[in-house]
């Protein structure tokens, strides 16, 4: 193993090649990590070896429907809310409670019950503060749940209803909620568990705030219109909605990329990816992928970006190094019926 003074002193060539060399490596130790994919209408987590891009294994659930999920830091644990079997704001069964898996083992090993119906959707694990958040949305509420007792040890109100989708800021300040109904989205502190904003994209009712993400300098927000082909872009500073983008087709799952120049959009009536240039807030190029892409993560080392296609019983890994215009699927990955919330292990179990 080279010292650092020793780099310093390698001809360019060799520190060419030594950089190539740990740049392999670098990813190589990425792409051996697992993929967990909620199936909405298998009623499965699906376990899919990114390195191989197979799925090895189908856990059942044995609920109703379950739709995002989280893992716990070591990567051996996975949260699944049990949402219930219709959309939001339709009537339908009324989740209550969270399940707890054990990936090694493949086995749900715990529960929490929320103790009455409140459509628990997306849990998010705050690696700052060990805790575990939940929308809650009947109750209008992100729920913290304590993962090592697996205990509620608080709630934080949004203010309006069908909360359904949130995120939380890369420096841990704030969490967004996307409120569905509402047209709106909510500012939530994180220290003090209080409301602290709501931000409005249209007269209430007319906008279905669909789905959202933060850019990685934690300025600005985006949240798709469920109803029209548009992009909301809010500025978190003043809390404003700072402008539209007009888009091929519904938005829906964000990410940013690690260099914060575009943002990766679902857009999920027209079976593409949008790619989303963060200086000119346009569309530069859409990439074709299965039908209804859901959700969108990027691997820890920002070189391939996953996107669950629910109608397809499909992954797609979408290559995303090098110039944006070589940018394609490089695998489509089976996976369970209605394939929607992703979640990242850094281990293989």
């Amino acid at each position: 193993m080279y010292t650092q003074p020793a780099m310093k002193n390698l001809p360019p060539i060799a520190l060419a090649i030594a950089a190539t060399l740990l740049s392999a490596a670098f990813t190589q130790a990425h792409a051996q990590g697992t993929l967990l994919v909620a199936n909405q209408k298998d009623h499965t987590l699906s376990v899919i070896d990114a390195a191989s891009a197979k799925q090895v294994a189908a856990i059942p659930e044995d609920r109703i429907t379950g739709h995002e999920v989280a893992t716990s830091p070591d990567g051996r644990t996975a949260y699944l809310p049990i949402y219930g079997d219709a959309g939001v704001g339709r009537p339908g069964t009324d989740g209550h409670e969270m399940l707890v898996i054990d990936i090694p083992t493949r086995k749900i090993t715990g529960t929490v019950d929320f103790g009455h119906p409140v459509r628990p959707h997306l849990p998010i694990y705050d690696r700052r503060r060990n805790l575990l958040y939940v929308s809650t949305e009947l109750d209008q509420a992100i729920t913290i749940i304590d993962p090592k007792t697996l205990k509620i040890v608080g709630k934080i109100p949004t203010g309006a209803k069908e909360s359904h989708m949130f995120a939380l800021s890369h420096d841990g300040k704030y969490a967004y909620t996307a409120n569905v109904g509402a047209s709106s989205v909510s500012v939530l502190d994180l220290d003090t568990r209080k409301l602290v904003a709501t931000i409005p994209t249209d007269e209430p009712g007319k906008t279905r705030t669909q789905r959202m993400s933060v850019s990685n300098d934690d300025k600005l927000l985006f949240t798709s219109d469920w109803d029209r082909p548009r992009l909301a872009v809010i500025d978190t500073t003043t809390r404003k909605l700072k402008q539209w983008i007009t888009l091929p087709g519904t938005g829906y799952g964000s990410v940013s990329t690690h260099d914060g120049r575009y943002l990766i959009l679902c857009l999920s009536n027209a079976s593409k990816m949008a790619i989303i240039d963060l200086a000119t807030f346009t569309v530069v190029r859409t990439i074709d992928v299965p039908a209804q892409p859901q959700e969108v993560l990027l691997r820890p080392d920002g070189r391939v970006a996953y996107v669950s296609c629910n109608s397809d019983h499909k992954v797609a890994a979408i290559s995303v190094d090098g110039p944006v215009a070589t940018w394609k699927v490089q695998s489509l990955i089976d996976a369970g019926n209605g394939a929607d919330g992703l979640a990242w292990l850094p281990t293989h179990p």
